[in-house]
Order: structure tokens, then C-alpha cells, then sequence
């Protein structure tokens, strides 16, 4: 029987922030709209490559850090009122998730959106609150250490095995640092440049975490939803195969592979510390010791959850859609095998793992074998491709060429644009 879905309803698509070549917003939009939910998507400008979506119900183009508390509410009050009827939130974003729990009061006129403990996701979102609670609840994580001084950096050094890995304690701080999420280090020189380029900022810290050996270790991937009471209600897992930049960065091709000992470890740990929501998990399993790591909790939904997808048609979106809606959340197997790729990133990623000596031709095409969705490229909308594909290049000349960043416009709302005619989705209730 297929899976009736509420189409009064509508969703926002929100992030915090300028990151215009963002897949997962993307994702999100298509797997909604194409259930016939009608989708409002939140962009930093009219050419952000999801704004180009045929699959939008309408957009409101409203640019904003986050950094004020007060204009993030004033403009998410302004968009609620223009939408003129409840609406559920989906963030895209680690801050974001963090600005909807600690604010929730103050939205819940407007929107809907799952309630776990209010200070939880910015625990689990920074790196080192995330480290000191699972050595709470003795849960298996990568060793770590957050330095207070230089002095202690260099003791650090004396005991440090290389490579190790850098994180940025909170990523969503690191506007203006030149300081990347993760970085893996291979000299002590690299550990005391990354220091310093932070160490004046009150606002960024850095951890420096053990780095499980790539012949060692295996990158997994868990995500799923819970509802109120922290019932996993679809939880999938799978490999990270390859990521960029490589061995350190954002998934850029997955494989859904069934894993019930790391699903069953993903959810104690979920109904242990209340959580409530989508959420994007990063193991590794480090096989000296046979188990699985957590090193990222993100309270959110994760840019490549298109990756898996169940017999019955569910993602970790649409079931949160059904929970907040009242309807039954269907049960089905998830579909192993499946393969997921983003397209340009994939390509840099495939270069650097080539240049590794880990990666020929033909094993890089065999390694497509089962992508069944691409993060761009979808024959029913293929707009938002085309507009990646300018961006994409925009950035890397900007990259190459010494240009200065674009001005950040002063504070202003949201401002809506209506989708596209043939949707024949109605506008909000004020007509706009």
C-alpha cells in the first residue's frame, strides 16, 4: 500500500550561512516535492544551484550567519508570518540545528520540528563536547586533546604519534580562521602553524585527535530519525569509500551495507543521551582493536542521506515528515548495495586517491558500479546541475585568482520568490 503523505503540510529547507554548493538541501527538496509536499527552500541568492529546483514550492532569499540570536529570530518570525501556516523545519546545518533547540520557544508559532534536550545539539555538533561524552558513557572514540597554550601544544608533540588529525572544536566558528574542519597533519610544523593561525581567536578552539592508519581503519556511516521518545524509527548504515578532500572530508561516495552490530551500538547511544530527530554518525572502525569509533555526531540531516533509502520508498526526511504529521512511519529493508555519488567532488576525490597509488582507472570505475543517485544530476531536475556546474567553476577561479569576497549586504528579511508555474503549488496564504 503506498505511504499517504500529508500535502498541507509544507517543509522549510533551512541553512545558516554562505555555501551555496550544498547537496543535501537539494536532496531534501526533491525527495518532499516529489511526494507531492510542497518544499520553501531558504538561499543565500537567486543562483544558489537548489534555488533553481522544480521541485520548490517557493524560496525566500535571506543570507544569515546566525551570529545574532535577535536578527535569526526576527527573520525566521518574518518567514513563518509570510508562509501563514505551520510548517515544518528541516536544517541542513550544524548551526542551525543548534539555533532551533536553544530557541525553540520562540519558533514553535510558526514551525514544527522534532525536541531533544535543548543544549544537546551543540554538545554532539563540537568536537570536543562530543569526545568528553563519550567518555561519559564509555562509549569508543578516537583519543583526543584540546590544548590551552602553546607550551602545551608542544608537550603534545613530544608524545604524538604522526599523522594526527586537527579539528576545529566547533566548525561552525571558523569563519576567518583559514583553518579547515579536519585537517590531517603530517610534521609538528603543521601542528604549530594551525595553532597559532587560531590562538588569538577567544571564539575557535583546535583538537588534536588520534588518526586511526588507513590500512587499519574503515570509514562507516550511520543515519536514521527518532521520534519523540528516542525510538529509532528508520535507521540505515553504510562505507564511506571515498571523501574529499580525500581521507578527511565530506562523503563524495557511499554504499548502503547493512550493519546490525554498528545500527544496534548507533541507537543505545541515541536513547542514552535523548536525542530526537534526524542525525548523521561517523565511525570508524579501527581494526586493532575491532571496534567501531565515533568520531562526528551531526544533529542534522547529513549531505548524502539520499545515499540510503529502503524497499518501502523511506529516506530519514520523509520519516520525519510522516512522525511530525501524525502518520505511521512504514518499516522496509534497506537497500544494500545502493550507491550514492557527488559528482565534482567525487572527481577531485578520485585525482587525490589516484595520486595516493591506491586507485586505477579501472578501479575507479568499477567502484561506480551500483550508484543509483547522484547528488546533482536527476533526470526529472536537472536545473540545479546545470547551475553547480557555473558555480563550480566560478569558485575555482576565485580560488586561483586573487579576488576580494563579495560584501556582506547589511541585515535584511527574507524576501519570497514563488516557484515555478508548472508546480501549481499556491502561494502562501498573503498572496505574495
Amino acid at each position: 500500500m503506498p505511504t499517504s503523505f500529508d500535502t498541507g503540510t509544507p517543509v522549510v529547507v533551512l541553512k545558516v550561512g554562505r555555501y551555496a554548493l550544498h547537496h543535501g538541501g537539494l536532496g531534501a527538496i526533491r525527495t518532499l516535492g516529489r511526494v507531492g509536499v510542497p518544499v520553501y527552500g531558504v538561499h543565500e541568492d537567486r543562483l544558489a544551484p537548489a534555488a533553481a529546483s522544480r521541485y520548490l514550492a517557493g524560496k525566500f532569499i535571506w543570507e544569515t550567519d546566525g551570529e545574532s540570536v535577535e536578527r535569526f529570530l526576527q527573520g525566521m518570525t518574518e518567514l513563518g508570518r509570510r508562509l501563514g501556516r505551520p510548517a515544518i523545519l528541516v536544517p541542513t546545518d550544524d548551526l542551525a540545528a543548534i539555533l532551533l533547540a536553544e530557541h525553540a520557544a520562540a519558533l514553535e508559532e510558526w514551525f514544527e520540528f522534532p525536541r531533544p534536550p535543548a543544549a544537546l545539539p551543540r554538545t554532539v555538533a563540537s568536537k570536543w563536547g562530543l569526545y568528553q561524552l563519550c567518555k561519559r558513557l564509555g562509549v569508543p572514540c578516537a583519543e583526543a586533546v584540546i590544548p590551552q597554550s602553546r607550551a602545551e601544544v608542544e608537550a603534545f608533540l613530544e608524545r604524538a604519534t604522526f599523522p594526527v588529525v586537527v579539528k576545529a572544536a566547533e566548525a561552525w566558528l571558523l569563519h576567518g580562521s583559514g583553518v579547515k574542519s579536519t585537517t590531517i597533519v603530517e610534521t609538528p610544523e603543521q601542528v604549530l602553524g594551525i595553532y597559532d593561525r587560531v590562538a588569538g581567536r577567544s571564539d575557535t578552539k583546535v583538537m588534536f585527535q588520534e588518526y586511526i592508519p588507513r590500512d587499519r581503519g574503515e570509514d562507516w556511516i550511520f543515519h536514521g530519525y527518532c521520534d519523540a521518545r528516542s525510538e529509532c524509527l528508520t535507521g540505515f548504515t553504510g562505507v564511506k569509500l571515498r571523501s574529499y578532500p580525500p581521507h578527511a572530508g565530506l562523503t563524495t561516495l557511499g554504499r548502503c551495507i547493512s550493519n546490525e552490530a554498528l545500527r544496534r551500538q548507533a541507537e543505545a547511544l541515541i536513547k542514552a543521551i535523548s536525542y530526537r530527530g534526524i542525525m548523521d554518525l561517523d565511525y570508524r572502525l579501527d581494526r586493532r582493536d575491532g571496534q567501531y569509533k565515533l568520531l562526528d555526531f551531526n544533529p542534522r540531516v547529513g549531505a548524502q542521506f539520499r545515499l540510503f533509502e529502503d524497499d518501502a520508498g523511506m529516506d530519514v526526511v520523509r520519516a520525519l515528515h510522516l512522525d511530525l504529521t501524525g502518520r505511521p512511519v512504514p518499516r522496509g529493508r534497506p537497500r544494500d548495495g545502493r550507491g550514492f555519488v557527488v559528482e565534482p567532488y567525487d572527481l577531485l576525490a578520485s585525482w587525490g586517491y589516484h595520486r595516493d597509488g591506491g586507485l586505477t582507472f579501472r578501479a575507479w570505475l568499477r567502484s561506480l558500479k551500483g550508484v543509483e543517485e547522484r547528488a546533482w544530476i536527476a533526470a526529472d531536475d536537472l536545473a540545479p546541475f546545470s547551475v553547480m556546474c557555473l558555480r563550480f567553476l566560478a569558485s575555482g577561479v576565485q580560488r586561483a585568482l586573487p579576488l576580494e569576497p563579495p560584501l556582506v549586504a547589511d541585515w535584511r528579511p527574507p524576501r519570497y520568490v514563488a516557484g515555478p508555474r508548472r508546480r501549481r503549488t499556491p502561494p502562501p496564504p498573503d498572496g505574495g
